[in-house]
């Protein structure tokens, strides 16, 4: 069954008029008048998944809209629903959804969990909408072996880490810049970050992160997103990618990474997993596991703990977790590269001594 997303009559305030205009790449004049003529229908013939992260995205507007299936729609509603005709308003990019409650927390697999307007991309053999913010891109083979082809319009440039350059139009130039200097090189990433750009004419690249794993997009609009010291796939130029000391404390002691990647900044960023990713929105306290962290958003307080006591740290297979505190989302990733490590550990080959 398809479905629709309509617009209920609501206030037309500043602010939600603005985010409108921010979201849809339409003026002022337009957005009130749809406004002024709700109820109606701002997206038709939709699965129920889609419909659900229209109208996710625009709650977090502080816009309100509904979801009614299209028999139901078609029936009751022809005589007041008006179509929206104005390209603006066939595709809005969709935001993170509404913030759940600590004892509620919202898993959504397999979407990827944007900041402010950020675009969500679900793995797909189609390109991302024209009518939504940033560069245009596909991902493939999600959730195990991620794959992202990005289109590059004429002379703009791509920052993607060392060596996850797949395929590339012969014309796409590459120019290698060592970034952030022993700062890199202790958090274990490469010191070298290469920038690619399609010169004169558009082009196509594809990237492979190193590990097997989902891989998510967000299009930052000025926010802040942490993320692990080996998550970093690509970026926008307009987007700074940098280390963040930890401190001891919450670094050395976990026996986790000195260090956090802080990207900030406005425009794409990818980022990747070992395993599956899964969205969390946080409003309160939750506690993950160090190992399980791929990302989360400015906003959010953390520190490191252990699991127990010290018997449990050397015998339970269990060790330091982060306990987070405050409103945000947090990205896991559903397997730790530490854990299979342990696990893949007693088969190793053992070199006999005789």
């Amino acid at each position: 069954m398809n479905y629709q997303v309509i617009l209920v009559p609501q206030d037309a305030s500043d602010e939600r008029v603005a985010a409108f205009v921010r979201m849809f790449k339409s003026n002022e004049e337009k957005v009130r008048a749809y406004f002024s003529r709700a109820p109606m229908v701002l997206k038709s013939n939709i699965d129920a998944d889609n419909a659900e992260k229209y109208r996710s995205a625009l709650a977090r507007a502080d816009i309100q809209c509904e979801i009614k299936p299209m028999q139901a729609s078609a029936a009751q509603d022809k005589a007041k629903v008006t179509t929206v005709v104005a390209k603006a308003a066939q595709a809005p990019p969709p935001a993170p959804a509404p913030v759940a409650a600590a004892a509620n927390i919202a898993a959504v697999p397999n979407a990827a969990a944007p900041v402010a307007a950020g675009l969500s991309a679900n793995g797909s053999s189609d390109f991302s909408d024209d009518s939504l913010p940033g560069l245009k891109f596909r991902i493939e083979g999600r959730p195990d072996f991620a794959f992202l082809t990005v289109k590059l319009p004429a002379n703009k440039t791509l920052k993607v880490e060392a060596s996850a350059m797949a395929t590339m139009d012969t014309h796409i130039q590459m120019k290698s810049k060592l970034r952030g200097g022993l700062g890199r090189m202790i958090t274990g990433e490469s010191i070298v970050m290469n920038e690619f750009t399609a010169a004169d004419v558009p082009g196509e690249i594809g990237i492979a992160p190193p590990s097997p794993g989902d891989l998510r997009h967000v299009y930052l609009n000025g926010e802040t997103i942490f993320l692990q010291n080996s998550a970093f796939v690509a970026s926008d130029p307009e987007v700074a990618i940098e280390s963040k000391w930890q401190g001891f404390t919450k670094g050395f002691f976990s026996g986790e990474n000195l260090f956090l990647i802080r990207a900030q900044g406005t425009g794409d960023l990818w980022f990747n997993s070992y395993g599956g990713i899964i969205d969390l929105d946080v409003d309160g306290d939750y506690v993950v596991d160090t190992g399980n962290i791929v990302a989360f958003t400015e906003g959010l307080e953390y520190k490191i703990s252990k699991v127990g006591g010290y018997k449990s740290l050397f015998f339970s297979g269990e060790g330091f977790v982060c306990r987070f505190s405050g409103k945000g989302k947090i990205w896991i990733q559903t397997r730790a590269a530490g854990a299979f490590a342990s696990w893949a550990h007693p088969f190793r080959p053992v070199k006999s001594r005789g």
